[in-house]
């Protein structure tokens, strides 16, 4: 397994990874078990070279760091080419170096004759190797060359191994083969070179997964990719993916110990580099296991198989069970269990029929968990209030030549009659409201002072109404621990947001007392 989520995936648009960031990365994916780990480009840019720096006094466990470059530039020997100098600088014991392969890049890109591109890629891989390094060869578009040429694709892959390439990685750099296709070559590949093979994939057909895995079936040893299939344009092949597949599917052998650790490794990546994983996100994402239709609820009570293909634990997931409209008796119970509450009364029935009711008033509740549980210990009086919002104030003003500012005052009574009155700037009506509504509150509950909000959804639930139409807002908050979201429904978008905040405010207050804190 070799990860170049530090690399390839630092050039996804909108990522931009700091040295303190890509040395805690390493260091999770050393803790996870992966083989390489490809650490950037040196002399590249600066962070890259402080990053290789700083890399060198790591413990590394699992591990085997490894800097990126390319083959000598054209018109350069290889002993005065300062990329070559820099990979040599960096302080690996294993470089990788991508060269042409594709006889239209040789010819258009670095505008030489195809022997002396042989040459180049021979005599960059002769120098790292003269120099102690340890060596895996990138043979950039080879699918695309292959096609094209494939006779001299593959004696690209053999000036490399001549030079002393330890591995030869076929590369689908444009993303644009079909599983066939990777197939079909890397079968030729292994009966011309006598080094291990590797894939590297990349996502622009939707299909980076899955030609990755027509590679291994093959006989290629070696998988590139990053987590969460970050990447430059539509991505990299998603080792969230491909290695629970080569583990539970394909019964290959890997490094990773302990799968269990998976959607944590994936949720750490998308903290990290400010793209949360995709809730879609196959073994991995918040809907992989979500079950909403009440008839695969009913199976799945008696059987997880009927509607799983893993054990969500197998991955570190948890299966979900949505309650919506479409949900049945069955749901709710399944729900209800998921949840940790009492699950023998004869009330399912009832809050089916509340919860359908609300629904069709446009509530959703299948996104909003954290509402949905506290509607349920409402309904059966098991929730107490542990604060009431008395009233509140909005003040919104507009100064010439400045943007508007917000001021939010609110009232609120804990359930012991005790009255708190605050107000709060914001940089908007719902911010300031939330502001103020924390503010208050800490002075009974100094819980909230940890909890904030993360994400803001508003959805118009009925276009042709105009401006008078309902609007569902969902809100998602987190006290550094967990996360849950709530939902509100209005006409007043205001309304409809304050509903989820005050939700999201009791949840929190709610697990702490049931928690025994």
């Amino acid at each position: 397994m070799y990860d170049t989520t530090l690399r390839d995936g630092a050039q996804t648009e909108g990522v931009s990874f700091s040295i303190e960031d890509k040395l805690e990365i390493l260091q999770r994916l050393d803790e996870f078990g992966i083989d390489f780990v490809e650490g950037g480009w040196p002399s590249s840019n600066p962070k890259d070279d402080q990053f290789f720096e700083r890399a060198k006094g790591m413990d590394l466990k699992n591990t085997k760091l490894v800097a990126f470059g390319s083959t000598r530039r054209a018109r350069k020997s290889a002993d005065r080419d300062e990329g070559l100098a820099s990979l040599i600088d960096a302080g690996t014991e294993w470089v990788c170096i991508f060269g042409k392969t594709w006889d239209l890049h040789v010819d258009k890109a670095l505008q030489v004759s195809l022997e002396e591109n042989l040459k180049i890629v021979r005599e960059s891989v002769e120098h790292l190797r003269s120099n102690g390094k340890r060596v895996i060869f990138d043979a950039e578009h080879f699918f695309d060359g292959y096609k094209d040429n494939p006779g001299y694709a593959l004696e690209v892959l053999k000036a490399a191994e001549a030079g002393g390439a330890e591995w030869v990685v076929l590369c689908d750099t444009n993303g644009g083969s079909l599983p066939y296709d990777v197939a079909k070559a890397t079968k030729k590949v292994m009966e011309e070179v006598g080094v291990p093979v590797g894939v590297h994939c990349h996502n622009d057909s939707d299909l980076a997964v899955a030609c990755s895995h027509a590679g291994v079936r093959m006989g290629a040893t070696m998988v590139q990719g990053t987590i969460n299939g970050i990447g430059e344009r539509c991505g990299n092949a998603n080792l969230c993916s491909i290695i629970p597949n080569l583990v539970l599917k394909m019964g290959v052998e890997t490094s990773v110990p302990d799968l269990g650790k998976l959607r944590s490794l994936s949720n750490f990546i998308g903290d990290i580099s400010n793209l949360f994983p995709q809730p879609g996100m196959p073994y991995v994402g918040e809907r992989a296991f979500a079950h909403k239709g009440g008839v695969h609820v009913s199976a799945m009570a008696r059987d997880s198989r009927t509607y799983e293909h893993i054990d969500p634990q197998t991955v570190g997931n948890r299966r979900r069970f949505l309650i919506s409209e479409m949900s049945g008796s069955s749901s709710i119970l399944e729900k209800v269990r998921e949840l940790g509450i009492d699950d023998q009364r004869e009330d399912s029935k009832p809050i089916l029929e509340h919860i359908k009711a609300l629904e069709s008033q446009g509530f959703q509740f299948d996104g909003a968990e954290a509402s949905f549980e506290l509607l349920v210990r409402r309904f059966r009086e098991e929730q107490k209030t542990p604060f009431e919002l008395e009233g509140f104030r909005l003040f919104i003003d507009s100064q010439m030549g400045s943007k508007l500012t917000s001021e939010a005052s609110v009232k609120v009574v804990d359930r012991y009659g005790n009255v708190e009155h605050t107000a709060s700037d914001g940089d908007g009506p719902v911010n300031a409201l939330d502001q103020a509504l924390r503010k208050a509150l800490a002075r009974f509950f100094p819980k909230l002072n940890h909890v904030r909000l993360t994400d803001y959804k508003v959805r118009v639930i009925d276009e042709k109404a105009g401006t008078a139409a309902k609007v569902r807002v969902l809100i998602r908050s987190t006290d550094g621990d967990s996360s849950w979201t709530t939902v509100g429904v209005s006409e007043n978008i205001i309304e409809a947001s304050l509903m989820a905040l005050v939700d999201s405010m009791e949840y929190i207050l709610m697990k702490e007392e049931y928690n025994g804190a």
